[in-house]
């Protein structure tokens, strides 16, 4: 008995190149993991993204407007990922999602600064962590 492969239909949908993400969120414990077509615009992964976490009952408390937050990839520079590129064309699998940075007006500058997150922050996790290394354990 010969068995025919049958013929697709043109106009049914073909998943793409699909990929499995993983978006690290500042502040919180640990990252978001999901599947997404690598045709998916960041606003839309993004917009996954934070409600996944709200959906996990994750903190901090984030909210859902997209545009008060910005996805970076970290080995591809510290510039913010535009919302209309699709997440395949980046060729990497992991992102952080951060808030954000927000203009504060200065009471005797008029000239807005803008504050966002410093490399060096003495409350920082990794000043944690090499402080909890630092630390002596006796054995009697």
């Amino acid at each position: 008995m010969l068995m025919y492969k049958q013929k697709k239909n043109p106009t049914e949908k073909v998943p793409g190149n699909r990929l499995l993400i993983s978006i690290t969120v500042i502040g919180s414990a640990g990252p978001i993991r999901f599947v997404v077509n690598a045709e998916d615009l960041v606003a839309s992964v993004m917009d996954t993204a934070l409600k996944s976490y709200a959906r996990e009952g994750r903190l901090p408390v984030l909210g859902s407007n997209i545009n008060e937050f910005v996805l970076y990839c970290p080995i591809a520079g510290t510039e913010a990922l535009s919302l209309v590129e699709a997440i395949g064309s980046f060729g990497v699998r992991n992102f952080m999602l951060c808030k954000r940075p927000q203009p504060v007006e200065d009471a005797g500058n008029a000239k807005p600064l803008t504050v966002g997150i410093t490399r060096k922050n003495p409350g920082s996790w990794k000043s944690w962590f090499n402080k909890s290394l630092n630390l002596k354990v006796s054995t009697h």
